[in-house]
């Protein structure tokens, strides 16, 4: 039987060459004209279909829930249950494979990755692609820059410099040596000065306000390129037995990577990004440290780890990076008398690379909001956009007096977006729904916040306003096509996956929290309240949590391909880029977005609202 048959297409690439005999010996042709039912609900299923030309809506209570074209497959899940649970309807002319149940079941037997792919549930086929990607990825250590390692400042001091003012620089930098730069050579080499020669000089009784660093300096460095894999450097060290190198750009220092560093940094990198926050003393010194928050992300992501370690971690550093920052700009006053705090994606620790702010003020009654604090949050928001944060378009932001007020104020304006909704305030109220404390005191915001629930009670149009908005953002035009249509020179094959699926999720997610009173601000944290609360089914809730996570993990990895050209991070995804088992993966998720809307309306009475 045919030789074209695809055997890159997932579930199928994952098949062996006799196995792939098995298919070719045994696959025939069947044709449908359009409207025509495929497989009715509740069938017995004698056959996998794989379209070749043409597309087969799935409908669910009359609810387009998937759409299958060339190269995907159907209904696998039916075939193991031995009836159909949806009804399968060519949308125009279908021309399809089939493959006998005899024959899937032998492929079932002989190969439990096809397995699987065909017939598990999202949750495992995550798991089948994980399994993939370890045997396919290179451990970090291999793939790392050590441009991308944490490197200590180079202090460097001419070699007529006094031991005394080198032990100053011991303490205030809290280093344990200098680079010394050789002014009586004619090369100028650079050297080395320890805590160690210091030790030395020490023990020789040298007067350390008259003995110049210079003749005790070591001029034999160990340098390495920037460039150069971390791994390399690892290897350097342990050839000539030293702690630590010196990392050149060409010929330019450009830090030194401490032994110690480099293997924390392949461990967790995480703690050497709070190490530099917490010791950095100036808004500029912040800077470094905010862009290895980036350079971790990509080395986490690379090395395999999930996307919710990620984002949990990104919100931890995110948190220390902006508090340092207030800390640095704000009075002791303002902080003993404020609660500064993060919303949206941040607030819900579900933020992974920069994005917009979205950040307010709550201040004490009795504390002014005086000219200091009003310049104080500019100097913030400024700081956060020098930091590779940028500036909210909609001004939701410290420096915007609207989000920067006294827990009585706060509390009437959230009331009031509560109480007058109108399509502004109602997203306002969304925003502050997920806000979380990051600096000064966490009371005053759960004030604002319990007066605002006291205010939600079974206002059933109210709510149903509230999460009507999955509509009005919900997924673009002509997604399911640019999934199923890939190859066209003229193709879009761009999608954007926070109107697509992310934000039905999250705000779904949001709406059904806010009608049971929950105050966790994370979308997995809310949706297992939710099923302790029996208010969400169980089942739907997992793919709804492995759906959020895969299009974030697929949103993250194209945002650092973009990050790594050059380019801005769009929020789009290239499905032309896509594996095949990548985007029978997202056509899953997208499908329980569906599903879950579906709930919603009905949850919700939204066609009525």
């Amino acid at each position: 039987m045919p030789n074209a048959f695809n055997f890159s297409a997932s579930p199928f690439d994952c098949l062996n060459s006799q196995e792939q005999k098995l298919v070719r010996d045994s696959v025939d042709i069947a044709y449908f004209k359009k409207r025509e039912v495929v497989l009715d609900l509740g069938s017995t299923p004698t056959h996998l279909f794989i379209p070749i030309k043409g597309f087969v809506q799935q409908l669910e209570n009359g609810e387009e829930v998937a759409i299958y074209g060339p190269d995907d497959c159907f209904d696998g899940r039916g075939l193991m249950a031995g009836k159909v649970s949806s009804q399968f309807i060519a949308s125009e002319e279908v021309v399809a494979y089939q493959l006998a149940k005899s024959t899937v079941n032998e492929l079932i037997s002989s190969n439990t990755t096809f397995s699987a792919l065909l017939f598990a549930d999202l949750s495992k086929k995550l798991n089948a692609l994980a399994e993939r990607r370890s045997q396919y990825e290179i451990n970090s250590l291999s793939l790392a820059l050590v441009s991308q390692a944490f490197l200590r400042q180079a202090n460097i001091v001419d070699a007529h410099t006094d031991l005394m003012s080198v032990v100053k620089i011991f303490n205030d930098q809290r280093t344990t040596h200098v680079l010394v730069r050789n002014a009586l050579s004619e090369s100028k080499d650079l050297g080395i000065f320890t805590t160690t020669n210091l030790q030395r000089a020490i023990l020789s009784q040298l007067p350390l306000e008259s003995t110049p660093v210079g003749p005790l300096s070591n001029y034999k460095l160990i340098t390495v390129q920037a460039s150069v894999r971390l791994y390399e450097a690892l290897a350097v060290m342990i050839k000539h037995s030293v702690n630590r190198v010196v990392v050149m750009n060409q010929f330019e220092v450009v830090g030194i990577l401490e032994q110690v560093d480099l293997l924390s940094f392949i461990a967790n990198g995480s703690s050497l990004v709070v190490q530099k926050i917490l010791q950095s003393k100036t808004l500029e010194d912040l800077k470094i440290p905010a862009e290895q928050i980036t350079k971790l992300i990509s080395l986490l992501h690379r090395n395999g780890s999930k996307v919710e370690m990620i984002a949990r971690l990104v919100q931890e550093l995110n948190t220390k990076l902006f508090e340092k920052a207030w800390s640095l700009i704000a009075s002791p006053e303002l902080l003993a008398n404020s609660c500064l705090f993060v919303m949206g994606s941040e607030g819900r620790g579900e933020q992974i690379l920069k994005t917009d702010q979205d950040n307010g003020l709550i201040v004490n009654d009795n504390f002014p909001i005086g000219e200091h604090a009003i310049s104080c949050c500019d100097q913030f928001s400024a700081a956060l956009i020098g930091f590779g944060y940028p500036e909210c378009p909609g001004k939701i932001m410290v420096n915007n007096s609207a989000w920067r007020m006294t827990v009585k104020d706060f509390s009437e304006t959230a009331k009031g977006w509560l109480l007058k909704p109108s399509p502004e305030s109602l997203m306002n109220l969304a925003i502050f729904l997920d806000s979380h404390p990051i600096s000064g005191d966490p009371k005053l915001l759960g004030t604002v916040k319990q007066e605002l629930f006291k205010l939600i009670n079974d206002n059933q149009f109210l709510l149903a306003r509230f999460a009507s908005a999955i509509e009005s953002i919900s997924s673009e035009a002509g997604w399911w096509n640019r999934l199923l249509t890939l190859g066209g020179d003229n193709a879009d094959h761009r999608i954007n996956l926070k109107k697509a699926g992310i934000f039905a999720i999250v705000h779904g997610i949001r709406s059904l929290a806010m009608e049971n009173h929950i105050p966790v601000n994370s979308t997995v944290g809310r949706i297992q309240e939710l099923v302790q609360m029996h208010k969400l089914p169980k089942d739907l809730a997992g793919e709804l949590v492995e759906s959020l996570h895969l299009l974030m993990e697929l949103r993250l990895k194209a945002g650092l391909s973009e990050l790594e050209t050059g380019k801005e991070v769009s929020g789009e995804i290239d499905t032309s880029r896509l594996s095949t088992l990548e985007r029978d993966l997202l056509k899953d998720s997208l499908s329980v977005v569906k599903r879950f809307k579906l709930f919603l309306r009905q949850h919700f009475r939204l066609d009525f609202a």
